[in-house]
């Protein structure tokens, strides 16, 4: 995540930020190892990479303020959900390209 020209986070940033903190500890927590965090490809980043035994788990971090419009997963639409896709086609941080590892994308609020 880059920051503001001043070299600090914007509100917005930092609200991401510990969304991403968030949902890496929970993912811990349900025996998932983080691989990576804010991995860039070629066609987008990926807020979260993980493992979870021989399958990588890539993670879309959203985050709503309460009384806003609709839950943070009715934010992922078809076509955001294709693009979550299509980042992770062919992407393997380091550490992680072993045949066996195959890719996985799930929606979850």
């Amino acid at each position: 995540m880059s920051v503001a020209p001043t070299g600090r986070r914007t509100a917005a940033q930092e609200t991401g930020f510990s969304a991403e903190a968030r949902a890496a500890t929970f993912l811990e927590e349900q025996g998932l190892a983080i691989v990576a965090r804010n991995y860039r490809t070629r066609f987008g980043e990926i807020d979260l990479v993980a493992r979870d035994g021989t399958t990588l788990v890539f993670v879309e971090v959203r985050s709503r303020t309460p009384g806003g419009f609709g839950d943070a997963a009715s934010s992922i639409t078809a076509a955001k959900q294709r693009r979550i896709a299509s980042r992770s086609t062919g992407a393997r941080p380091r550490g992680c390209r072993p045949p066996s590892t195959r890719p996985r994308v799930k929606i979850r609020s």
